[in-house]
């Protein structure tokens, strides 16, 4: 921030009381204000002013990591045994796998998917009613990446000002090559997201060195090619128009808001009545909001704090480190724009003591909602099982008569194994007196033996026939029994019930 004298910050606020636009011409009026928004208004470029501070702080660090973990992530390393991938993070489509680290979700257990995606509903409405949406301000891929875009454009072509008078001035060589410079490194950017998020779906090391030498699949230069067009666009151009206008989360959040909830707010009880202050007179009568516009040229979103809680409002509390390093300067308390309550001015104006409750019925029933879900999804995953069986029985023809009279069925068995290591299994027949198992193709030494590999599902055609003395068994066309599968190593039983079919 410039530095400004304490009469400078007044010779400000008494110029902006004439001139709706500011000092020197800088906007300072909130362009996503109600009092400037109209149907069918044009877009006002917003100008965000670099600020320092405690908030700005928190910002660069939770960039850092996000960004750590989302470009760094596919290049992790887990060990699941030979044959399988040893990426720790991997959305195997291919094999129709998700690999998590030591978790493995094939696609029957989709539901593991639907419980992560409520728990982060519950989660998100749980922060939202403690702390507003901090989740918006801080983590939000769109907030992260506009974040880092628009540092770069502050590191080439300047702060506020300077991007204001170079946007006002004509094309020049000098503008040309700043504008053109900073697109190049929002592409830069861009690509390397795209190519990131790429390297999720395929193994990271392979899949680079296939970009590197031009040989990688169609569709991976396609997924980069749109995921770099869709950051360059949603974090570069459109900016804050994606959380005011795309993101239906500001309708929502409203509903997850109580007057317990912390929120940035504009302390009104402290701040009026405002306007300029000269140094030296008193502060009797009148709040301590000079009407800099400070909080207003910091914010991201081009909204005034001062007008209350708005739609627009991402909780960035950029504004708190603005207003707090002009109340330094005026020698006068910080926290005129801060993190409080809904029924804390109220609580002020009457002498009671301000407070804030993070135990409260909406907030237990969130963390109640959470824990159950949680808890279910914990016992699914702790008893899941790894053998599975499904027998599924030839439909064309149901059966067939042999020469000696006997009746005969087909089945396919398809065994599942979801275990890191190979296992044989031998099949059997329960239920259906003096039938006979006949492996259709006996690729093994015992065709009554199957070896599936670690991480496989392997499909197996049988046929089960009937001798003519044991038809007695089949009543009105139809028999019930059970194909089972034992384990050879530890004797792990799985059986499935089918059907044998037979004339009337």
């Amino acid at each position: 921030m410039t530095e400004l004298s304490l009469e400078g910050l007044a010779s400000q606020a008494a110029q902006e009381a004439s001139h709706p636009h500011g000092v020197a011409g800088e906007i300072i009026t909130p362009v996503n204000s109600s009092k400037n928004r109209s149907m069918y208004e044009s877009r006002v470029k917003v100008y965000p002013k670099l600020v320092h501070g405690f908030f700005r702080k928190v910002k660069w660090g939770v960039m850092a990591v996000t960004l750590g973990i989302y470009y760094l992530t596919p290049w992790l390393r887990w060990h699941r045994g030979p044959g399988l991938p040893d990426q720790a993070v991997l959305l195997d489509f291919a094999h129709s796998r998700f690999y998590f680290f030591f978790i493995e979700i094939w696609p029957e257990e989709i539901y593991y998917i639907t419980g992560l995606l409520i728990l982060a509903a519950i989660g998100l409405f749980l922060v939202t009613s403690v702390a507003g949406r901090v989740w918006c301000g801080y983590t939000c891929p769109q907030t992260v990446w506009t974040d880092l875009f628009i540092h770069v454009e502050r590191w080439i072509e300047g702060d506020r000002s300077a991007r204001i008078r170079l946007d006002r001035e004509g094309w020049s060589v000098h503008k040309l090559f700043l504008k053109v410079s900073k697109h190049i490194v929002w592409l830069l950017i861009a690509v390397a997201t795209g190519g990131a998020w790429v390297f999720y779906f395929a193994d990271a090391p392979t899949l680079a060195s296939q970009f590197w030498h031009l040989d990688a699949p169609v569709i991976a230069w396609g997924a980069v090619a749109a995921f770099t067009a869709s950051t360059y666009l949603l974090g570069g151009i459109a900016r804050e128009q994606v959380c005011i206008y795309m993101c239906p989360w500001p309708r929502i959040q409203g509903a997850m808001f109580d007057e317990e909830s912390l929120l940035v707010s504009y302390k009104a009880d402290r701040g009026e009545l405002r306007g300029p202050h000269k140094k030296g007179t008193s502060w009797e009568g009148r709040g301590d909001c000079i009407y800099c516009g400070q909080c207003v040229v910091a914010c991201p979103m081009g909204i005034d704090i001062r007008d209350g809680m708005q739609l627009e409002c991402i909780q960035c509390a950029l504004c708190i480190d603005a207003c707090n390093d002009i109340m330094d300067r005026i020698e006068r308390p910080r926290g005129l724009i801060g993190y409080d309550t809904l029924s804390n001015p109220e609580r002020r104006r009457s002498g009671l003591k301000q407070r804030f409750r993070i135990a409260r019925p909406r907030t237990l029933v969130y963390a109640a909602a959470m824990l159950l879900v949680g808890g279910i999804m914990l016992y699914a995953l702790t008893h899941r099982q790894t053998l599975e069986l499904n027998v599924l029985p030839d439909r064309n023809p149901l059966f067939v008569t042999l020469s000696d009279g006997s009746i005969r069925n087909g089945y396919t068995l398809k065994i599942q194994n979801k275990e890191l290591t190979g296992h044989n299994y031998r099949v059997s027949i329960v239920g259906l007196d003096g039938a006979r198992l006949i492996r259709a193709v006996p690729d093994e030494a015992d065709p009554s033996t199957v070896l599936v590999d670690a991480d496989t599902l392997r499909a197996v055609k049988y046929f089960v026939a009937l001798p003519p003395d044991k038809l007695a068994q089949v009543k009105d066309g139809e028999a019930s029994f059970s194909i089972r599968i034992t384990r050879l190593d530890d004797g792990t039983i799985t059986e499935t019930e089918t059907g044998f079919r037979g004339p009337q």
